[in-house]
Order: structure tokens, then sequence, then C-alpha cells
């Protein structure tokens, strides 16, 4: 479905950022982000964000898009991923069938409704659902933490993101659903693993290739949900 880029579009490779008031750090980021293939690529193709091909090449190999009637979408902007979700739905402003949910602002993305909230409010997941109007085939959550520099704070605080949209998941996906979301390299909690375990099908850890290769970034997929029993 999606292919690693091997040539730039609309932008010369190796550019140097020459602001002599920019922070070395700054300018050594600023300078790898528009001179990353898949952030020029992004653009080319009208994504809003580079990790859109994170999620085009994690469905290549695990088709988890293929057959999603509704897809819930957590920490949403700025909306490359909800923009493949709405277009793999069908969704449409008339028929949305994408619910996308962020604390920061995100422009409209055609077919799919917004909620500018914290996932983490208790009434998130209510609002979620009233809006999705039926049980999810797949929830997405790309949600992370702020970093702190501090790599266990951080693990741990991203870890609770993916321990709170997996549970959440759990209580709303159809039978079959997937579940993606992301983690940080460090182990995910054998707890949470065997909660999925239980839940799904199959449970594995992907880093797709516009992952950073330097990055710590891993994604969490469950396929296969088995359902909840009648008296959950």
């Amino acid at each position: 479905m999606s292919k690693k880029p091997t040539i730039a579009t609309g932008r010369k490779l190796g550019q140097k950022i020459r602001k002599k008031k920019m922070k070395a750090s700054s300018r050594r980021w600023l300078e790898r982000h528009i001179n990353d293939p898949y952030v020029q690529r992004s653009k080319h193709e009208g994504y809003r964000s580079r990790a859109a091909f994170k999620l085009l090449e994690i469905d290549e190999k695990h088709k988890i898009l293929k057959g999603a009637k509704r897809i819930i979408d957590l920490g949403a902007a700025p909306g490359g991923w909800a923009q493949i979700a709405a277009k793999v739905t069908d969704s449409s402003d008339l028929d949305p069938r994408v619910v996308a949910i962020d604390f920061l602002e995100m422009d409209q993305v055609p077919g799919v409704s917004f909620l500018q909230m914290d996932f983490l409010d208790d009434d998130a997941p209510d609002k979620l659902m009233e809006l999705c109007g039926a049980a999810p085939n797949l929830v997405l959550s790309d949600m992370a933490a702020p970093t702190t520099g501090h790599k266990r704070t951080d693990h741990l605080r991203t870890q609770h993101l993916c321990e709170i949209a997996a549970y959440f998941a759990v209580d709303v996906l159809a039978k079959g659903g997937h579940f993606l979301s992301k983690t940080f390299q460090g182990g995910t909690e054998n707890d949470l693993l065997q909660m999925l375990k239980k839940n799904f099908q199959s449970v594995v850890h992907v880093k797709p290739p516009a992952s950073r290769s330097e990055s710590v970034e891993l994604y969490l997929l469950a396929k296969g949900f088995k359902g909840r029993k009648p008296d959950e």
C-alpha cells in the first residue's frame, strides 16, 4: 500500500539552516526535518504529517485497515492518520465514520468528527462512542506524553497512555477488530501484554520503516479482537 520513498519531491535534500540565533540542537532538528524524504513525500501526497506513512507501512504488512467501517483515532493531531481512516472507511461529513480526539487543535479533516479534549478526561470515552455511533473496527492511538528528557519517566508516561488506550479498545471494539498504539522501547508491561493476548488473536510489536531508526518509538499491534462475554 505504501513503499519507502527513495527520492525527495519539491525540495533539495541536504539543505543547511543558517539562522545565527537558533540553538545548535534546534538547527539540527530542523535540518533533519526539512531533509527527511518522508516529510517531503507527505507534502507531495497531501498528508498532514510523515506519521501517515507509519500507518500505511504497518497496514501494508498487517492489513488492519481492510474492511474497517468505523475507526477511532486517539491523539489525532495534526490529522495524518485521520486522513487515511476517512479514506478507507469512505467517511464523509454527511456520514462520518471516523472519530478523532486530541487536546491540541486540529484543522478539520473531511469525514472526521473531531473532539478537542484530553482523552484522559472521564467523559471522553462516552463522547467518542456517542459520535462513533457503533462499535469501531479499529482503534488507533498515536498518543505520546510530552518528553522530559528523562528516558525512564518518558517511557512510563507514554506507556500509561498506551495502557489506557488498550483498555478502551477492549471496551468498545467490534468483534474481529484491531488495536494499534504507540509505545516506547524499554518493554511493554507484562500485565498489559497478558491482557491483550487474552482478548486478541495475536499481539506483536512493530517498527515501520517511516519510524526513524534512532527513535525509541515502537507500535503495539493487537489483531483479531475475540469479543466481550455477555456479562461484560
